[in-house]
């Protein structure tokens, strides 16, 4: 899938506006291809999403696509996850609850026995006592 959106860096310091292409989508983020970096945790608006709708969201990853440093891939994480791309019949696991998303931790979750939180004790840490 291939979603173009206009992303928009809301830090005064890191100055930015383009159209970009959403080449990863999922209702966590995305993966844009843009002409320029952006530092970790910019916030930034993505704009002009299906529907009309924007969303704001953070820069999680920034990596060069080739050597020519005039393409890179950046990682966008949603602020509130949700299916902001318009996907008509998303996968399952775009349920986004809200309260497991602002945990994810949360052993509650309906993800408790998915990987990685499965690999984890339901009984808490356990460390072994001095003797």
């Amino acid at each position: 899938m291939q979603v173009p959106v206009t992303v928009t860096s809301m830090d005064r310091r890191n100055p930015f506006s383009a159209t970009c292409d959403a080449l990863v989508v999922s209702a966590q983020g995305c993966g844009l291809r843009a002409s320029q970096a952006l530092p970790l945790e910019t916030p930034i608006l993505l704009s002009n999403l299906p529907g009309g709708a924007s969303a704001s969201a953070r820069v999680a990853s920034c990596l060069p696509l080739g050597h020519d440093g005039k393409q890179f891939l950046i990682g966008v994480s949603l602020y509130n996850p949700g299916n902001i791309w318009g996907i008509t019949d998303p996968p399952q696991d775009w349920d986004c609850d809200p309260s497991a998303a602002a945990s994810p931790g949360n052993r509650t979750s309906k993800s408790a026995n998915v990987w990685p939180y499965n690999v984890f004790s339901a009984q808490g840490e356990a460390r072994p006592g001095r003797k």
